[in-house]
């Protein structure tokens, strides 16, 4: 039997969001704010210029390389975080050179991240993230949280979590999933759906499959766990993107949390192949909170 973590609030101190500013960024913006105002986050707003993009001419008037492209890159930085409503001391700007997936780590340990904020633009299937890195293989390779936003989803003034879509494989350790989406609904007094996808399973089983399914669920619960949210068991029959997306659409979610793991090559379960993450990520009409296992 799974053991339930104990609910804890979570500390989201620092918030590292990557902007290449465009519309997808911008799109995801929202929510890193809205975050920061509920946990009194500092975000790290974050923007990497490619490799060798040195715009540099000396001139008789100009003694020194000038570099125009990191003076272009830093004034737009100074205007994005300018629009922000957190105030200065809650919002600092980065800006480096380099392939940003290989930035992350280092700004992870040197910010002592606890959460990244992504946008997408959804190309080509498989969501693609700022200087068109691959999200998937941030949010593959983050050693924290990362809530990714999808090309769908629509930012609201006053969002918050408050049904939240779990998405629980049994067959692996739910304690780091449950550490998150609990504090979260427990933060929010939110709706919360714990849900198992089963699929191939012939009609004649179903019954007696959703009666355990449904058992084992609500053993992931905390006691008295309607007592600061309200708890909800949910078993599809569908394989596990069509699962979380269609749940998440009935149910009208804010916010999907679920795991990931390190790499495609990773010992998943068969209920869950490497591309249910980047299908929900690039098809949800909410945010997506990746935990990394």
């Amino acid at each position: 039997m799974p053991t339930v973590p104990p609910v804890t609030r979570l500390s989201l101190k620092n918030i590292l969001f990557p902007t290449d500013f465009s519309p997808a960024s911008q799109a995801a913006l929202p929510f890193a704010e809205a975050l920061a105002q509920i946990y009194g986050s500092t975000i790290f707003v974050t923007h990497a210029l490619p490799p060798g993009s040195h715009a540099r001419v000396a001139t008789d008037h100009l003694p020194v390389e000038v570099d125009y492209a990191w003076q272009d890159a830093q004034h737009k930085l100074d205007e994005f975080t300018h629009g922000l409503s957190l105030g200065e001391n809650s919002v600092k700007p980065l800006l480096g050179r380099g392939d940003l997936t290989d930035m992350i780590p280092t700004l992870i340990r040197e910010h002592e991240v606890d959460l990244i904020v992504l946008g997408t633009h959804g190309r080509r299937g498989v969501s693609k993230l700022v200087l068109g890195s691959s999200a998937e293989k941030i949010y593959r390779s983050a050693t924290c949280p990362v809530l990714t936003v999808g090309p769908h989803v629509r930012a609201t003034a006053d969002w918050s979590p408050r049904r939240i879509l779990c998405p629980v494989d049994l067959a692996e350790d739910p304690e780091p999933l449950l550490h998150y989406a609990l504090a979260l609904a427990e933060e929010n007094q939110a709706e919360f759906i714990l849900l198992q996808a089963i699929p191939l399973v012939p009609w004649q089983h179903r019954a007696a499959v959703e009666e355990r399914s449904r058992r084992a669920l609500e053993s992931l619960l905390p006691e008295h766990a309607e007592d600061w949210c309200t708890p909800e068991t949910e078993v599809r029959w569908e394989h596990p993107a069509e699962a979380i997306l269609h749940a998440a659409y009935e149910r009208a979610a804010d916010l999907i949390v679920m795991t990931v793991h390190k790499s495609r090559a990773s010992t998943f379960s068969a209920h869950l192949p490497w591309p249910v993450a980047s299908e929900v990520v690039s098809r949800a009409a909410c945010p997506v909170l990746t935990i990394r296992i």
